[in-house]
């Protein structure tokens, strides 16, 4: 029988990716957006059905679960980026990293988990960041926003194996076309008063040039992994830097 996984965030980047991987490999997939017209995946697909999705809003997560039905995969892939000295960072910004990365996850897993306990089956992948498996400067509140979800899965996964539920967690690495910097929703120029000019600078000339990347497949694998894995594993790296970061960890 063919399942069927949900992906959040799949507009471009890492969940476009993982829609593509897990159609080529004949899975059903549910994939979500805020804006399903601009949807753009690599062929068609009978087994592809693309929907909106707003994670911070109660009755768009309502609405996609009743129009989705019975889902064995969840992958909480949607977030926003938000990098800058934290000094210069309005309090509202703070609210929607936490809103979308942290509470958006926490709100798609608590609709979701019914349906998977009833079944004693189902899957959830969280995915995160790499800034999570080490301290990474102008990126306090959106360190704080991913490290939620870290702790928020490890506790998931034990309290949801009592009926079968594996919770998983995919950890990606720097991508300079990802969320976390090119796509920030305020740009970092606007986030780095003055004073913090010199102590910036070498940082961001190696975000601009950095020595590994990760890339959309080394995601959309990792979530693979994860998916399959049957062994208890809780936390997945995906790409090369992140990798080396959780042997140094």
């Amino acid at each position: 029988m063919t399942k069927t996984i949900l992906i959040t965030g799949t507009s471009s980047g890492y969940g476009k990716a993982t829609v593509e991987l897990f159609l080529s490999r004949g899975w059903n997939v549910v994939a979500t957006m805020r804006r399903p017209e601009a949807a753009r995946f690599g062929g068609a697909s009978a087994r592809l059905r693309v929907l909106p999705l707003d994670v911070t809003d109660q009755g768009s997560i309502d609405a996609l679960l009743e129009a989705a039905g019975p889902i064995d995969v969840l992958v909480n892939n949607a977030g926003i980026g938000g990098v800058g000295a934290f000094e210069a960072m309005p309090m509202s910004l703070v609210r929607q990293l936490f809103e979308t990365n942290t509470i958006g996850v926490m709100a798609m897993c608590q609709a979701v988990i019914p349906q998977m306990r009833r079944r004693r089956s189902g899957i959830l992948v969280n995915v995160t960041s790499s800034v999570t498996l080490g301290a990474f400067p102008l990126a306090a509140a959106y360190t704080g926003s991913k490290q939620a979800i870290e702790g928020f899965t490890g506790s998931l996964a034990h309290e949801l194996a009592h009926f079968g539920i594996r919770a998983k967690l995919v950890e990606p690495g720097y991508a300079p076309t990802t969320r976390f910097g090119a796509n920030a929703i305020v740009p970092v120029e606007e986030l780095l008063p003055g004073e913090y000019a010199d102590f910036a600078r070498p940082i961001l000339e190696a975000l601009a040039a950095p020595a590994m990347t990760t890339t959309e497949n080394d995601v959309a694998e990792a979530v693979w992994n994860a998916v399959r894995d049957d062994t208890g594993q809780l936390r997945f790296p995906a790409g090369p830097d992140a990798v080396a970061l959780a042997q140094a960890r």
